[in-house]
């Protein structure tokens, strides 16, 4: 079953946006993923650790990035924004197989830009 972290073992349950870019050429592109009030920031969840990146976890292995920053709203957070650098066709390939099963799981739909 395909999942997302923060820290290694526990699943992320809030569905996050994802928004997709890709060059023109094909060969790279960037995943922004951005989660409102996720489990990771609730209370419950300070004494499990910090925050050690994002791993997009499914039967082929994991991707990982460490570009992380939580949002707040008046000292309080209330989200987390993550990017994910694609660095070639084959990255594109692996994460979006990796978005395809998660978003099956999810129940997540995908809308073309005009």
């Amino acid at each position: 079953m395909p999942v997302i972290q923060f820290i290694e073992g526990i699943n992320e349950t809030v569905v996050p946006n994802v928004k997709l870019t890709r060059s023109r050429d094909g060969k790279t592109g960037t995943a922004t993923f951005r989660f409102n009030n996720p489990d990771i920031i609730q209370l419950k969840m300070q004494e499990k650790g910090d925050i050690q990146g994002m791993y997009l976890i499914d039967n082929e292995g994991s991707l990982v990035t460490t570009d992380v920053n939580a949002k707040f709203i008046n000292g309080k957070p209330q989200g987390i924004e993550c990017i994910y650098i694609i660095k070639s066709p084959n990255e594109w390939d692996r994460f979006m197989r990796f978005m395809e099963r998660y978003a099956n799981n999810n129940k997540l739909s995908f809308i073309k830009a005009q």
